[in-house]
């Protein structure tokens, strides 16, 4: 059986944010609301307005004004929390950065810890010394060889290079064979007398 998944926390940012956005999805429905209305003040004044009922046209008509004046007031209130929702998340992505830039400072700490000045400084003195005593190495060898012997293994260099030199290349395309048709051989071998050598013939 496999672990259970972890689930995600739910911290007091994250309900922040949905009560927020709880409240401005209400918003846009109540403006919905308002819209129908709003729409529905117009016919009513339109209608008594045709039927000569002018005082009725005008008190719908007021009834209209006053929906209009509460979509602008909700249309200012979602504004401002959009706005907030906004800010809240970009706040959070903020924080999240910095914790990222904290923990990567932290590292670069340990690591300046596990590689000190004085840790390089031997390093690099012990690969000089290296160094030295190899070329120490090569002149006591060069220096305890006689003039023969120098000129001995020049020469059994020369040698070497003239052995690989004239070793066979062993990427050499050799060409292909010709290609002879079986029923032209026969032709020949009767015109001829002669028996040849015989080619199977393939499918």
């Amino acid at each position: 059986m496999g672990g259970k998944q972890s689930i995600p926390k739910i911290t007091s940012q994250d309900r922040a944010i949905l009560d927020l956005k709880l409240q401005r999805d209400k918003l846009r429905q109540y403006q919905k609301k308002i819209q129908v209305i709003l729409d529905r003040e117009g016919v009513i004044a339109k209608t008594h307005l045709a039927a000569g009922q002018k005082d009725r046209a005008i008190v719908a008509l007021r009834r209209r004004k006053y929906q209009q004046s509460l979509l602008l007031k909700t249309d200012g209130q979602l504004e401002t929390l959009e706005q907030l929702v906004s800010t809240i998340e970009f706040s959070l992505v903020e924080v999240s950065v910095l914790q990222g830039l904290k923990q990567g400072n932290d590292i670069l700490k340990e690591i300046h810890k596990e590689m000190n000045i004085d840790a390089v400084e031997r390093l690099l003195e012990e690969t000089h010394e290296a160094r030295e005593y190899q070329r120490e190495i090569g002149e006591m060898l060069s220096n305890s060889l006689t003039t023969d012997e120098k000129d001995s293994v020049q020469e059994e260099l020369r040698q070497l290079q003239a052995d690989i030199d004239m070793e066979p290349a062993t990427d050499i395309i050799l060409p292909m064979a010709p290609i002879t048709h079986p029923i032209k051989q026969r032709n020949t071998e009767s015109a001829s007398g002669e028996e040849g050598v015989k080619v199977p013939i393939t499918a």
